[in-house]
């Protein structure tokens, strides 16, 4: 279980409860439809009654009659919602809001990558790296996983220092992390960092590092229902990279669908759609990426 914020790591650990008499309660953590999560908890009351005297024969006789009557109540409430997003998030919040400031303060452009797994997130930056280590960008790489570190060691010798976080029990990264390794993986003269969260479509969501925006990745083999099935990403994204358009035509892809889809979660929404195979993309994904990165020059400028 999560020790972040109490949801199951992929995959579906079961919900472990604590049952006690006369009373117990116990509580679920949910999501809503901007990935925030909230407790709901279920209280069971039971009370158990015993009169000696009426309503139970006893199957023998000495010579008395000896009844028993055995009362029994059960009653189920389902007593409230208590959010979570004060007690969890609140020091998340502020840390990030910490980790904002740094990268204000240095001039650093920051996004916060998310998908499922295997969506492409790591190949995508692997292109990427390259290309804006060809045109000169300083970058920098935090990638998020539960264990090892195959992707970061993908994307190093790409031009960029690339730092992995091992969050093992944890389903995303949350702004401490970020903040404990940033002068180490950060250098001072970094234009654009990249944060390539845990596979996840739903926690990392709620979890704010610090970014100046979320980047959402879709790929074609997930199927057109994701945003409407897991709005809260979709809701706070900038923008959506549409990936692995090159086997849009082979798996029978509906791009229609899957925009409106979108469009429902959110309406001002901008794609691209993008395939690091044939390269499809690729240059507006740049150009979305230098555009943000002299958007904050000339914000420090002010």
């Amino acid at each position: 279980m999560c020790k972040n914020c109490g949801c199951s790591p992929p995959g579906g650990l079961p919900h472990h409860h604590r049952h006690d008499h006369p009373r117990d309660d116990h509580a679920h953590v949910h999501y809503d439809e901007n990935g925030k999560p909230y407790t709901h908890t279920h209280s069971h009351d039971h009370e158990h009654g015993h009169d000696h005297g009426q309503g139970h024969e006893q199957g023998h006789d000495h010579g008395h009659g000896h009844e028993h009557e055995h009362a029994h109540a059960h009653n189920h409430t389902e007593t409230r919602v208590v959010p979570m997003e004060t007690a969890i998030l609140a020091a998340n919040d502020a840390t990030a809001e910490s980790n904002r400031h740094y990268f204000r303060e240095h001039g650093i452009a920051v996004l916060n990558l998310i998908s499922s797994p295997g969506s492409g997130k790591t190949s995508l930056l692997e292109q990427t790296l390259e290309r804006l280590k060809n045109d000169g960008v300083k970058t920098a790489v935090i990638v998020g996983d539960q264990y090892g570190e195959l992707d970061a060691e993908r994307m190093r010798n790409r031009g960029a220092r690339v730092t992995q976080i091992q969050t093992l029990d944890s389903c995303h990264l949350n702004a401490d992390q970020v903040a404990r390794i940033l002068p180490e993986a950060v250098p001072q003269d970094t234009e654009l960092l990249i944060i390539e969260n845990v596979g996840n479509l739903v926690c990392p969501t709620a979890f704010d590092l610090g970014e100046d925006h979320k980047v959402a990745l879709l790929s074609t083999p997930e199927g057109e229902e994701k945003p409407v099935k897991y709005p809260g990403l979709f809701a706070a994204a900038d923008i959506v990279l549409l990936t692995k358009m090159d086997l849009a035509e082979i798996l029978g892809w509906d791009r229609g669908l899957c925009l409106k889809n979108l469009s429902l979660a959110n309406p001002a929404i901008r794609t691209i759609e993008v395939s690091v195979r044939n390269g499809l993309g690729l240059d507006r994904w740049l150009e979305y990426l230098k555009n943000l990165i002299a958007s904050k020059k000339e914000e420090n400028k002010k």
